[in-house]
């Protein structure tokens, strides 16, 4: 068989998938589950099982802190936590607790170089910010210190960061914000801890001064845990002008309702 017959036979083979409605990635790379592996009828997908562990932060909550009520105390009720100890940034919106195949997309993310999960994840934080980003100035990433950054080769909060910014066309600012300080790492850390680990850690650049003044920006992270390095952040980008800051997280670590 000489190269024109075996083109024309790759040709029609490829032709004969795309009628049937297979495409090529399809045949060589098949739609998994992001969770389990599961065969699944498209890519960037979950199984009824791994969906069934989600579990989804919904309103009724917290206009701040988004916190969960077990009962709807109408619309734009604050918690006593946020009343206590209101945070320095202005709202906080997550997609899920931090549990089940929430927690297997953040890792995978984080520590298995699943970047391919950063696009889907960031489809249902933007549906979770609760208008945030539709009204966004900017979208910035909490960023990591140049050394962790080598280690680790990518930051997972700006590849969600820059998929939040590419489904919404709002702009994304990857170097506003820098960590300006090598801190240890804050898992298995207490609270006071974590605050006292990053307080000073962050900092806006010079020439990221100028765009920050009076914009409502959407900070986004991982995970949620205790606040303390979004604060951290947060302060840095208030600091710097910024009028409104709303974080965003795909995941929250959470102990119950309220």
């Amino acid at each position: 068989m000489n190269w024109e017959e075996r083109q024309f036979g790759l040709a029609d083979c490829l032709a004969f998938l795309r009628r049937i409605g297979v495409d090529l990635i399809d045949v060589v790379y098949p739609p998994v589950c992001c969770g389990c592996g599961r065969l699944m009828g498209r890519h960037r997908a979950v199984c009824a099982p791994c969906w069934s562990t989600l579990q989804l932060l919904e309103r009724p909550y917290c206009e701040i802190l988004g916190l969960p009520f077990a009962h709807d105390h109408g619309e734009g009720t604050v918690s006593p936590e946020a009343i206590a100890d209101p945070p320095v940034f202005d709202r906080l919106r997550s997609v899920a607790i931090h549990e089940g195949i929430a927690r297997e997309l953040v890792h995978g993310l984080k520590y298995r170089d699943r970047t391919d999960l950063a696009p889907m994840m960031a489809e249902w934080m933007v549906r979770a910010s609760d208008g945030a980003v539709a009204s966004a100035d900017a979208i910035i990433p909490v960023p990591l210190h140049a050394f962790r950054l080598w280690g680790r080769k990518y930051n997972q909060a700006a590849e969600l960061a820059r998929s939040v910014a590419a489904l919404s066309g709002r702009p994304y600012l990857p170097t506003t914000l820098r960590r300006i300080r090598r801190t240890t790492k804050q898992v298995g850390l207490g609270a006071k801890a974590r605050e006292d680990n990053v307080r000073g850690a962050f900092a806006v650049t010079e020439s990221g001064k100028q765009g920050l003044v009076g914009k409502r920006i959407v900070l986004v992270d991982d995970v949620y845990t205790t606040g303390a390095t979004v604060s951290a952040a947060t302060r840095a980008l208030k600091r710097a002008g910024a009028g409104h800051v709303t974080v965003l997280t795909f995941a929250r670590a959470m102990s119950g309702l309220i």
